[in-house]
């Protein structure tokens, strides 16, 4: 611990960001490095905590408080070391994660928590700069192959994992480029494509093959599949968003939030020359549901010049501060502002939509909606909403995104032809993350439904060490020397 009162002498701060109408006029990263003095100082307000509740917020049991203390020193690569030994991208949960780990903060019980996640980024750009992050290639290989299906987090995760181990790795991605929903799901402006293809870079050169336009089950036949690989883990995701079947579904302007992020991700990639077939320009947008992809609909609308942009939840709005039902340290249940919001957004809870409503050409032109209120009824002790009289009306609108959610996986073909059982919820049920097919493995969304990205790249790990215990009949170690510790 280098600054035994470090959390006394400093005060939380997070880098600034860039200008609100500099940044919806590109797609470009928000926020502004902070000086390496100030990282320093951040990290000195780790307390070094007896014991370190962030340990168990964060799903990949990063070792923060060595971390933090090595940040503190200035031992910038010994910290990257300390870090990577539990997450194989910290440029990704640097960015994306909601932090979990700060929420379960020791220090967040009296003041505010340890900007755990900037430090984390700061760690990982700076390996980068300064070229730590190197190749992972085995010493050995083992003989055995294996094939990774879907080339998100957790099929990354996986994947870096298994050619650690000294496995011979394929991932099959459907896609034309390789990422899965960080690549075509996250917004540029909260992750710019540069970052995953500098990591892919390293992937390949230790020796992991990507196949894109891989869709197993169309024209790559599961038959094959199970042939040519000794082991086959599925990391697939959650893919089939939740509908919301109302009148005037059918009208041309209702869709789904992942095909209208997808499209204009592919569009960013191209330096904005793609034609645009979903466009929020010059529209009244409506985004339905209060999460974070509501929230990248926001973010994306903006960028396009949206008339105007609602964001509509139907449950209750959240309290501003934790509320007692999720104390510390779970994850608090309260109000949260993302980037996208100080935009332009007008949020609004508590609101049910009744209808969709078009003109006569069967474009989209209104919403009919209706405020309701969540009761406790006493005989079942569950919480229901009726519709609270005489607040319908309408709003104009002529394009809405569905924001609500996925169900599960895809069933139909990979899932299908492969015959693997399904839980009660339709998502590939796995014990130990094998199938109920021994040489077929289900990790992140795809078994455990749809979750964060550092939920995903855990799963990920941790299906690689049941994989590697199906192969070589073991649990085969690697170990880290520098840190003393184990990592599969």
């Amino acid at each position: 611990m280098g600054a035994p009162k470090g959390f006394l002498k400093y005060n939380r701060v997070l880098p600034q960001k860039r200008d609100v109408n500099e940044r919806k006029a590109d797609y470009k990263e928000l926020y502004i490095p902070l000086a390496e003095q100030k990282i320093n100082e951040q990290a000195a307000r780790c307390m070094d905590c007896g014991i370190p509740f962030c340990h168990s917020g964060c799903p990949l049991g990063n070792l923060i408080p060595d971390f933090n203390d090595a940040v503190y020193k200035e031992d910038w690569e010994n910290a990257y070391e300390i870090l990577s030994s539990t997450n194989n991208f910290p440029e990704f949960t640097g960015r994306i994660c909601p932090a979990p780990c700060e929420a379960s903060c020791v220090l967040g019980l009296r003041k505010d928590p340890v900007t755990i996640e900037n430090i984390e980024k700061n760690i990982i750009e700076t390996a980068f700069e300064n070229g730590w992050v190197k190749p992972n290639v085995p010493v050995e290989r083992t003989g055995k192959s294996v094939a990774v299906v879907g080339s998100g987090p957790a099929g990354l995760a996986a994947a870096e994992q298994l050619n650690k181990a000294g496995h011979q790795v394929t991932v099959l991605e459907r896609n034309d480029k390789i990422g899965g929903l960080l690549r075509y799901g996250i917004p540029d402006f909260k992750m710019e494509k540069r970052v995953i293809d500098r990591r892919l870079a390293v992937m390949e050169a230790a020796g992991i093959e990507f196949k894109t336009n891989a869709n197993v089950g169309v024209n790559i036949s599961t038959d094959d599949l199970q042939a040519d690989y000794d082991a086959v883990v599925l990391c697939g995701g959650s893919t089939m968003p939740r509908d919301l079947p109302i009148a005037g579904r059918e009208l041309k302007g209702v869709h789904f939030a992942m095909d209208f992020l997808e499209e204009s991700n592919r569009n960013v990639a191209v330096g904005l020359k793609n034609k645009v077939v979903i466009s929020a320009k010059g529209k009244n947008v409506v985004v339905i549901g209060g999460g974070d992809t509501g929230a990248d609909c926001v973010g994306t609308s903006n960028r396009q010049k949206a008339k105007s942009v609602t964001q509509i939840e139907l449950l209750t709005k959240p309290p501003a501060e934790r509320d007692v039902s999720t104390p510390w340290p779970l994850w608090p249940m309260q109000l949260r502002t993302s980037t996208s919001h100080e935009e332009g957004c007008d949020r609004q809870w508590s609101m049910m939509t009744k209808a969709f409503i078009g003109d006569k050409k069967g474009n989209l032109k209104a919403l009919q909606l209706v405020d309701v209120e969540w009761k406790i009824n006493p005989e079942t002790g569950r919480s229901g909403l009726s519709e609270i009289a005489g607040t319908e009306r309408e709003i104009p609108c002529e394009a809405a995104f569905l924001a609500i959610g996925f169900l599960h996986p895809q069933h139909e073909g990979m899932l299908t032809d492969l015959g693997v059982k399904l839980d009660r919820r339709g998502n590939v049920q796995a014990t130990n993350y094998q199938t109920s097919n021994a040489k077929i493995f289900a990790a992140g969304d795809m078994r455990r439904g749809q979750s964060l990205v550092v939920w995903a790249m855990s799963e990920g790990r941790e299906a690689a060490v049941a994989v590697d215990e199906y192969l070589m009949g073991r649990k085969q170690v690697i170990e880290e020397k520098e840190l003393g510790v184990f990592a599969v």
